[in-house]
């Protein structure tokens, strides 16, 4: 079984930080891409950032410059900094990550249970 989980969320005002982890955990053949999405009520499902197993990395224009994504693949697990935060961060943070169970087998994606952060104005 696999498993990941995320964690670090929180209400936080406008112009703090906040940092969110991601842990995969279970029977891992490799992890090739792993990422952080969001969902606002009302609202679709956004990448907002995301890192390669060789640490290509890629952002959204709107937490560019705000949000840094960092990787420890001998853990399995991703960070989202994010600093100067606005309240249209608010929302579910999600963490994706794709899997491979063994070396036969492609990567599929796995998702976490996703991370409430809101932002007060």
């Amino acid at each position: 079984q696999v498993q990941v989980v995320e964690s670090g969320g929180g209400l936080v005002q406008a112009g703090g930080s906040l940092t969110l982890s991601c842990a995969a955990s279970g029977r891992i053949f490799s992890i090739s891409t792993m990422a952080w999405y969001r969902q606002a009520p009302g609202k679709q499902r956004e990448l907002v950032a995301g890192t390669t197993s060789g640490g290509g990395k890629n952002y959204a224009d709107s937490v560019k410059g705000r949000f840094t994504i960092s990787r420890d693949n001998a853990k399995n697990t991703v960070y989202l900094q994010m600093n100067s935060l606005k309240p249209e961060d608010t929302a579910v943070y999600y963490c994706n990550a794709g899997i491979q169970l063994t070396r036969w087998i492609r990567a599929s994606d796995y998702w976490g249970q996703g991370t409430q952060v809101t932002v007060s104005s």
